[in-house]
């Protein structure tokens, strides 16, 4: 009876330790998001001046990192006490990339305005710097 008593108890064990064991590898299975990062802008151009309501567009120039970077998003930033906009880039988590040269990218800012005035497009140029285009809303 002790002998049958004890392989029931080491049976469970064994099996309760094989089930404790296994683990849902599906949470590792998620792919890790993308991070962002700010990309330096080294060129704005298009008109000086425009009329009241008239949307404006302007070609920016950035450089990414490298060269599985990819255009995200275009967000304010402040430099000290000075606001403007920057670039914003994504680049995947996973992964080399084998391409380490990146090109010069392009992306499309749409400015318009609803009142008459000079008005500034800053875009973060370095960590303490902006560069500016000035147009003039006629």
């Amino acid at each position: 009876m002790k002998s049958f008593r004890l392989k029931s108890v080491l049976v469970v064990l064994f099996l309760s330790i094989g089930f404790v064991s296994c683990s849902n590898d599906d949470d590792n299975d998620k792919t890790p998001a993308p991070t962002e990062k700010a990309a330096l802008v080294t060129e704005i151009k298009g008109p000086e001046t425009g009329k009241v309501n008239e949307e404006l567009s302007y070609d920016v120039t950035y450089i990414i990192d490298n060269a599985c970077g990819q255009f995200d998003k275009i967000s304010e930033v402040t430099i000290g006490t000075e606001k403007g906009l920057q670039v914003v880039a994504k680049y995947p988590a996973t992964g080399a990339c084998t391409m380490q040269v990146p090109d010069p990218q392009k992306t499309v800012y749409k400015f318009k305005s609803a009142t008459k005035g000079t008005f500034e497009i800053k875009f973060k140029k370095s960590e303490t710097e902006f560069l500016t285009k000035k147009v003039v809303i006629e």
